[in-house]
């Protein structure tokens, strides 16, 4: 499983600890629900360090926290 799928796993994740929708999240957040959709429908697979971080904010959470799993801490180099 490449970063993209993690990533996408880890904001449904947080959705779902917080019991809310994406919808929700794009409003807690400031981030368009255009973009939370592509990024959860694999539309955008490269999701930037700025919308990264718009996430966080709006879950009150830090970027550590974001990249606080297994799955990041294991993860390895991707090569095109």
């Amino acid at each position: 499983m490449g970063i993209h799928k993690y990533t996408v796993n880890r904001i449904y994740q947080l959705c779902r600890e917080r019991k809310i929708t994406p919808n929700a999240l794009s409003y807690m957040c400031g981030v368009s629900q255009a973009t939370i959709k592509s990024i959860l429908n694999g539309e955008s697979k490269n999701p930037g360090i700025v919308t990264i971080k718009k996430i966080c904010d709006g879950l009150e959470i830090t970027m550590m926290e974001f990249f606080d799993t297994p799955e990041y801490q294991n993860l390895e180099q991707e090569l095109k």
